[in-house]
């Protein structure tokens, strides 16, 4: 885990000495998330926030790379038999870096990148569950923002989780594809410095 963490950081320090133009900013928003795939059944959506930093690194043109570090509350609600809907709270630090091309002159962009995500706890009604999940999450972005300045815009992203929750149960590539994942669509508000 330190590995990757380090990788990452010294991928964010060499592409900041090597940028052109690097703007840095902060950004916060809406998660609506919830568990999809599975034995999971009758889940719904689990409202929570995210709130970070990030460097957008000018590479060419229109182009551009946007590591981010966002701390991000997930989780979702399960229907309880003979009660009310439970929550699963899962706490992460989402490390996600995004390729970013602007289609209308730095206004209107489009994203997509690969996300790590640090598990930093995870409750069921209250109670940890963090040694039935797993440690790291990883997922793939989609997104589109819109810059109604040079500093501050909006943001709609959708992450698709690409790994199990948890590594019970898991025998086959078939239990592996078919297992629970997270499942998050985030707005949000970013501020450019």
């Amino acid at each position: 885990m330190k590995k990757i963490i380090l990788a990452a950081v010294a991928v964010m320090v060499f592409g900041f000495a090597n940028a052109q133009k690097t703007r840095f900013g902060v950004k916060g928003g809406l998660n609506i998330s919830t568990v999809v795939g599975g034995d999971v059944d009758d889940t719904k959506a689990l409202v929570g926030f995210h709130v970070g930093g990030f460097a957008e690194i000018h590479v060419v043109q229109r182009f551009f790379v946007q590591p981010e570090l966002l701390y991000s509350a997930q989780g979702t609600k399960v229907d309880v038999p003979f009660g009310s809907d439970g929550d699963i709270k899962l706490n992460y630090l989402n490390i996600p870096v995004l390729a970013k091309y602007y289609i209308v002159d730095n206004k209107f962009s489009v994203e997509a990148g690969p996300q790590l995500g640090i598990l930093l706890s995870a409750k069921a009604e209250g109670n940890d569950i963090k040694d039935y999940t797993r440690s790291a999450d990883l997922g793939f972005n989609l997104g589109a923002g819109y810059n109604f300045t040079d500093n501050l815009s909006v943001g709609l992203r959708y992450t698709i989780g690409l790994s199990p929750l948890s590594d019970r149960d898991i025998d086959n590539s078939d239990d592996y594809y078919d297992s629970a994942k997270n499942s998050n669509l985030a707005i949000s508000v970013a501020y450019k410095f």
